[in-house]
Parts: C-alpha cells; structure tokens; sequence
C-alpha cells in the first residue's frame, strides 16, 4: 500500500477549509437577510399603521365637521344662548365609512373644571404663568362635593396651582419642586400648562381613589382661564359643576332641583339663575 501523500493531505486541508469558509459566509448571509426582512417587515408595518392612523383621523374629522354643522342648524347660525333644544346633546351621529361605520357624539365640551384654570398668564410675559387665587376655591369646592376630605382638597389644589406655573414660590399646603425631589423617585413640577387630565396623578396629596372621583369632572383645556359653565346644558348629574361656583350657599340636591327645573329655553341670565337659586331656599 502507497503511503498518502504529502500534496494529497495538503490539498484536503484547503478544501476542507473552503468549505467551512462556504459554510460561514453562507450563515453570515442568512442572519443579515433575516434582519433585512424583519426591517423590511417592520418599515412595512410602521407605514401601513401610520397610513390607517391618518385615515382614522380623517375620518373622525370628517365626524367632527357632520356633527358641528348638525348642531349649528339646530341652534342656529347665531343662537342668543346655547341650550339643549333639539335634542343634540351626545346624539350619535353616523357616518358611513368603508367597511364599516363609524359614530360621533358632541356635548359642552367647556363643562367641566379646567384645570389649567387655576393660573393665569403674566402680563407681558408669554408663557409664564401665575396662581389665579380666585380659582382655586371653586376646586376645592368642587372636592368638598364629591366627598373629598377638606385638608386633602385644599392640598390638591393648592398643589395644582404649583405644579402648574411658572415660579418656585410654594403657596400655604401646595408643593413646588423641592417636595418631588426628595421622593424614591424624584421629579420636578411641569412649570406649565396641563395637556392632559392624568397630569394630575403626581401632585401632592393626589391618590388613585380621588383621581377615579375627580376624572369626570375635570379636563385640561389650552387655555389658562376657567371653563365656562353652561348651566343651560348641564345634566342633573352634572349638579356638582353647578353648585361648585357659590361659596357654601348651594348643594347638589338644590342644584339638581335648579337644573330639573330649568325653562326649555334655558335661562336668559345670570339673574334668572340667581332667582331660581333663592327660590330653593338658598339664597347667593
């Protein structure tokens, strides 16, 4: 038998190293392929959920704009006051969409307490905010009807107003940057207008179970002024957003009564209100 040769061996060795240099190529070719597609799976995604997104949008604008313009003809072009005639008050609206279809509901959207209310901006200073003291008490008020312990609502509200505007100056029960910085985890105040009612989660003295209460009832206009309260559309459920706007003078049942008996018309001013106030016994 002829031993193996010394090329033989040698040329085995470079094909067994090609191969394995084959072998890795091809693993290496198959991982980027594998994330190229899942790129590609996922750019996809991204775009087709964008694109339903946008039209999603443009739908509920268009429900939006249907459901406005139905109101508008049943209050009219220039309506002396805004009331509940014609029945349009969280009316569902239909608008017929491909494949489906899609419903919109409009109600006073101004009642509610606006949070950014509490501040008012400074003059001369765009963007700057100040407590707004003469708020503040009808927050609290509002609280104090929902069966919120007194000390609790003063510190919520109190502690809203800090969080919201602009300075470091911490009103009596409020909390201002020096209160968040020493908690587990620590945070500073916004400084600023509140986008969104769940803002309110973080502030001094806020729990989940008073946050549940209050989320009804408030909501966090772009504007640093309060809602007006349309006591011409307001529900007899709504009675607390009523009786929240006198110091002590009015409760919710006499409030209720106030609504439950309002004209069809709604009541033409201030002084019809205040003259419905007295007749239930509780004069403002």
């Amino acid at each position: 038998m002829r031993a193996p040769d010394c090329g033989d061996i040698s040329r085995g060795q470079e094909r067994g190293a090609a191969l394995l240099t084959v072998l890795m190529l091809v693993a290496i070719i198959a991982v980027m392929a594998g994330a190229a597609l899942e790129k590609l799976r996922l750019s996809t995604r991204l775009a087709g959920n964008a694109a339903t997104g946008e039209q999603a949008r443009a739908y509920a604008f268009a429900a939006e704009t249907m459901a406005l313009t139905r109101v508008s003809n049943l209050l009219g072009q220039s309506p002396k006051r805004v009331t509940l005639a014609g029945n349009w008050s969280n009316t569902p609206f239909g608008l017929p969409v491909p494949g489906g279809f899609a419903t919109a509901r409009v109600r006073d959207g101004g009642n509610c307490f606006n949070l950014n209310g509490l501040v008012m901006q400074a003059q001369g200073a765009p963007g700057t905010y100040i407590t707004n003291p003469e708020i503040r008490p009808q927050f609290v008020r509002l609280m104090r009807l929902l069966d919120v312990p007194v000390q609790v609502a003063e510190q919520i509200a109190s502690g809203t107003a800090d969080w919201i505007d602009s300075d470091q100056d911490q009103q009596a029960m409020g909390a201002e940057d020096g209160a968040y910085l020493g908690r587990e985890t620590p945070y500073r105040t916004a400084g600023t207008l509140m986008s969104d009612p769940s803002e309110l989660r973080p502030v001094a003295g806020m729990t989940p179970a008073i946050y549940t209460t209050l989320r009804p009832w408030i909501c966090t206009l772009p504007i640093a002024e309060p809602s007006p309260i349309n006591v011409n559309t307001l529900l007899p459920e709504q009675a607390p957003l009523f009786a929240m706007l006198y110091p002590d003078t009015l409760q919710v049942g006499s409030a209720q009564q106030i609504l439950l008996r309002r004209p069809p018309q709604g009541y033409a001013d201030v002084g019809a209100i205040t003259k419905a106030a007295a007749l239930q016994g509780r004069p403002t």
